[in-house]
């Protein structure tokens, strides 16, 4: 008991270090497009355990602390996807705080873990009431975030970030005019992979 006692405060409180920077890609863009699925078709569980993955095989996280990361992370998805105005929205900012903050935790370099959360939801937001923004608006949020989490300069990210924002829009396309085809989903996951190189090639490129 006393040895699984001691396992369970290592993997959940022990310090750990990591370069968040050398994560794979397109194991990322494919995750990504499973859970963009899981999460539209409100999937909670497995949502919850496709984050937790995330952040075991890409961030190397101890075991329970990437599940705890991860309904972190999905909590603040479920929250926001109920909310209906901006002041529902941010009830899903303590759960980001908590997951960014996760982040922080384990990762070799520093960075404002509030921020980056505010700046996920900003995100979040931006894309919810897209129809009221010009496309430059989501592409611009979506590069401040990992600017903020790498420390890259955030012209750096901009085409990362329309790829990701063009395969959200795809997407959305595709749902409201009947659902989406498994040729749809391919699309949407090479965009996302694409995207994902491009962040891998900027955050680990010198400048």
């Amino acid at each position: 008991m006393a040895a699984a006692l001691a396992w369970i405060a290592v993997d959940l409180c022990g310090p750990q270090s990591t370069d968040i920077r050398s994560f794979d890609p397109n194991a990322v863009g494919r995750l990504e497009t499973a859970m963009w699925r899981s999460y539209y078709d409100k999937e909670k569980l497995r949502l919850f355990t496709q984050l937790a993955e995330l952040m075991r095989t890409q961030y190397r996280f101890p075991f329970l602390r990437s599940y705890v990361a991860g309904y972190q992370a999905a909590k603040a998805a479920f929250v926001f996807k109920d909310g209906l105005n901006r002041a529902d929205y941010e009830k899903a900012l303590p759960n980001l705080v908590r997951f960014y903050t996760a982040i922080r935790r384990v990762s070799n370099r520093s960075f404002d873990a509030e921020r980056a959360a505010r700046l996920e939801l900003e995100w979040w937001i931006i894309h919810r009431e897209r129809a009221s923004h010009p496309a430059v608006d989501l592409e611009r949020a979506l590069a401040d975030l990992p600017a903020e989490v790498y420390g890259v300069p955030v012209e750096r990210l901009m085409e990362h970030a329309r790829l990701r924002a063009e395969a959200m829009i795809t997407r959305d396309a595709k749902a409201e005019a009947g659902g989406l085809a498994e040729e749809d989903r391919a699309k949407i996951e090479g965009l996302l992979i694409s995207s994902w190189q491009l962040l891998w090639k900027a955050v680990n490129t010198p400048y």
